[in-house]
């Protein structure tokens, strides 16, 4: 048997559970299920410690924030909950183009938290603007013209700051998210396309030559990347 080599992204595989046949019960399962281990492998409560707290209470007013591409609305729904920990008053918007998504994220809708079936375009002909602008494991899932729509929209609906964070390919990720997941994997698409979406990721490197001069690219926590550049709106 061949290594897998990670040296490149394999821009050409697709996840299952964006297949609009995909089993839908799988697909529900895998979306409830993203709550447990996106709080395991995300870093969004490091990037909230780091960053984000200090940037929501820049404001005189509580801070309107957007998750783009949000999914079933775990992240989102994490962040309020540390932000509410702080005694900070957020607005939070989590929007998401694929219907499927959007029911499951309805699920985890309260006070103070809103989520739309609309992609980035919807929004922006809309009218809308935010104070930030983030999302969780979008940009893996883009070819490069792609990429630079979705960025240039979400800097375009950040009067702010844009934050995006992802997967950083390698070989150790692969094989630890490989036995890692394996207990909370069944009946869902998380192992197949999980390890599909490390396949898919970028490196540091490459993400900021993709991303060009406007954004900087860290790595605020192992396997992680996060893309940090200016809105526009």
């Amino acid at each position: 048997m061949s290594r897998l080599d990670l040296s490149t992204r394999d821009e050409q595989l697709r996840e299952l559970m964006d297949d609009p046949d995909c089993d839908p019960q799988r697909l529900q399962a895998t979306l409830r299920r993203f709550g447990l281990v996106n709080r395991l492998i995300s870093g969004w409560d490091l990037i909230y410690r780091r960053r984000l707290r200090s940037l929501l209470t820049s404001f005189d007013r509580p801070a309107r924030v957007l998750d783009l591409g949000s999914g079933g609305g775990d992240v989102l729904t994490r962040l309020a909950q540390l932000a509410a920990a702080d005694g900070i008053t957020v607005e939070w918007t989590g929007a998401d183009p694929d219907p499927r998504a959007h029911e499951s994220a309805l699920r985890r809708a309260q006070p103070g938290i809103t989520f739309r079936c609309a992609d980035a375009e919807e929004l922006i002909s809309g009218g809308e603007s935010f104070d930030l602008v983030l999302s969780n494991h979008v940009l893996h899932h883009l070819d490069a013209d792609e990429l630079r729509q979705f960025t240039a929209a979400s800097q375009q609906l950040s009067s702010g700051t844009v934050l995006h964070a992802d997967i950083a390919r390698g070989r150790l990720a692969y094989g630890l998210y490989a036995v890692a997941i394996t207990p909370v994997a069944p009946g869902t698409f998380l192992r197949t396309d999980g390890l599909r979406s490390i396949r898919r990721s970028y490196q540091r490197a490459e993400l900021a030559a993709a991303l060009g001069p406007d954004w900087e690219v860290s790595s605020p926590a192992p396997f992680r990347l996060l893309a940090q550049g200016p809105g526009r709106g």
